[in-house]
């Protein structure tokens, strides 16, 4: 198997049975164990496949995650090398609570083709395709970017939409955004979906801001790879040990702004599946003994945008 489109069916593949997985945790408070439901099927998904895999993208380091850990190989150990990105279930709290957005994400590219991202903060900002290079600029405020999106669009800057994580830590952006009467699209989880929903006309969402994980931005950044648009993201430090989780990663310059081909070089390939119903995709369904997802599926060798709907067998704790 070489990396090609077919190699996007198979990823489809190991984001459904992760969230078919996950969905059996749909609601029950219970956070942990519906990480780990998705990660022991994802896990079980990818080392079936016939590929030299390494996740680069992970649960944490070694030492923090018993499985799907960064630097953990995965795949038969035959076929291309891969680097994988990976999120088992994105809304652990929304899954324990059954509220709207849960994914199951996945992300490849060819060996060296992401960014080897810590576990730590990244500020980030998002657009869709079809825009001028230099719309959008990290180093500028919040409503100074919309201004020029709004300029480049030919509208005010109030006609713009902006999706941010619903944090404290975010109230200067949102105070920002609303000194120039721009709409604010908050959400409580998932910044993976809000950088993707940029690229998406039926969410109305033109821009996506704010600081979340930088194992985020890296996947986000291989969706955008696939579809086009324009993202920046920086690494941001709390303490001395997020620095030095930044260095053993081999980052030694902790202010650089990486634009989307620093974090997602070359081809990739994203799925998403969605476990609880959403805005991008509908949650898994369980009814008349089979397991219904919706999955998003894209690859940037052929540019390929694909949202299929499988529905399998299903019993408790199958996800084969």
């Amino acid at each position: 198997m070489e990396f090609n489109a077919a190699l996007a069916v198979q990823a489809a593949l190991v984001t459904e049975q992760a969230a078919i997985a996950a969905s059996e945790m749909v609601g029950r408070g219970r956070e942990k164990a519906a990480d780990q439901k998705a990660v022991d099927a994802m896990r079980q998904g990818l080392n079936a496949m016939a590929i030299r895999g390494r996740i680069v993208i992970g649960e944490g380091e070694r030492d923090e995650a018993p499985m799907l850990y960064i630097g953990e190989e995965v795949g038969t150990g035959q076929g291309p090398e891969i680097d994988i990105a990976l999120d088992p279930l994105e809304g652990t709290t929304l899954t324990a609570k059954a509220m709207a957005n849960a994914l199951a994400v996945m992300a490849f590219a060819p060996k060296g083709g992401l960014l080897f991202a810590p576990d730590v903060y990244m500020d980030k900002i998002a657009i869709g395709r079809g825009y001028p290079d230099g719309t959008i600029d990290i180093n500028d405020s919040a409503a100074d970017n919309v201004k020029r999106l709004a300029k480049v669009k030919g509208v005010r800057p109030s006609d713009v939409t902006v999706c941010v994580l619903d944090r404290s830590r975010h109230t200067d952006i949102v105070d920002s955004l609303r000194d120039i009467d721009a709409r604010v699209r908050l959400i409580t989880d998932g910044d993976v979906q809000g950088v993707i929903s940029t690229t998406d006309p039926d969410t109305q969402t033109d821009m996506y801001i704010g600081q979340g994980g930088a194992p985020e931005g890296v996947l986000a950044a291989a969706a955008l790879r696939c579809i086009g648009g324009q993202m920046q993201g920086r690494l941001h430090f709390r303490n001395d040990d997020e620095v030095a989780r930044a260095r053993r990663v081999g980052i030694d310059d902790l202010d650089t702004v990486y634009d989307l081909e620093g974090l997602a070089a070359g081809p990739t390939i994203f799925s998403a599946t969605g476990v609880t119903q959403g805005s991008l995709l509908d949650g898994v369904k369980i009814r008349n003994g089979r397991a219904e997802t919706h999955t998003l599926v894209m690859n940037s060798v052929d540019n390929a945008v694909q949202r299929l709907r499988s529905s399998r067998p299903y019993g408790p704790g199958e996800t084969g």
